[in-house]
């Protein structure tokens, strides 16, 4: 890629999640106390869920969250939707208000992802992956992206490979600003009031062309 035509994506966006990213991180420390206190307190096992994910061009490191849901062993992670037993009382506090995917603000420092981005997804999920969905690899996974401010969960996975693959497609900085300011929006008032189904990508070509 040409730097001088694509300074955003090749340096100016690292350069924007370090600036974010490491104020943010020394800042929220002391919640990090509080919280991890509030899960060791109201339920057994560590403090953090560390599980691997798929990166930039489909390498594969470990994320950190805080631990939401009871610590047992899974053979599958199904998505959760509120409250369920599965998921402790402080727990879903914490993903209510996403507050459980602070400590990937590390992730981000370290390189393996960026503040905005196509979410990171299972390393098993590479098998299902279309020619679409593979377009989420070329950038690094975000905390926040396109598809986790129209609906997120309440989206199919297909649903949020054309919200991906829009962004990969059109990354910029106006474009980055836009998705974290939403991401606030979000997170105060709840997903599903942002829930936006994706229009297909051959009615997007049939647009543009017309």
């Amino acid at each position: 890629m040409n730097w001088l035509a694509h300074p955003y994506r090749t340096f100016g966006k690292r350069l924007l999640d370090l600036s974010v990213s490491v104020p943010a991180l020394l800042a929220v420390a002391p919640l990090f106390t509080v919280i991890a206190t509030a899960i060791k307190l109201t339920s057994r096992g560590p403090v953090f869920f560390v599980q691997e994910r798929l990166g930039l061009d489909g390498r594969t490191f470990r994320t950190f969250k805080f631990r939401t849901m009871i610590d047992r062993q899974r053979t599958s992670h199904p998505e959760i939707f509120g409250k369920t037993d599965e998921v402790t009382a402080v727990g879903f506090w914490l993903r209510r208000f996403k507050l459980d995917e602070l400590p990937q603000l590390w992730n981000i420092v370290n390189g393996d992802m960026s503040l905005v981005g196509p979410r990171p997804a299972l390393p098993v999920q590479l098998a299902e992956y279309t020619e679409l969905a593979r377009q989420r690899l070329m950038v690094r996974p975000g905390l926040t992206g396109l598809a986790q401010v129209h609906g997120n969960i309440f989206l199919s996975w297909p649903e949020r490979w054309v919200y991906d693959a829009e962004y990969v497609a059109g990354v910029s900085f106006a474009l980055d600003a836009w998705i974290v300011a939403r991401t606030v929006a979000v997170v105060v008032l709840g997903e599903e009031r942002f829930l936006k189904k994706p229009t297909p990508p051959d009615e997007q070509v049939a647009r543009r062309a017309a």
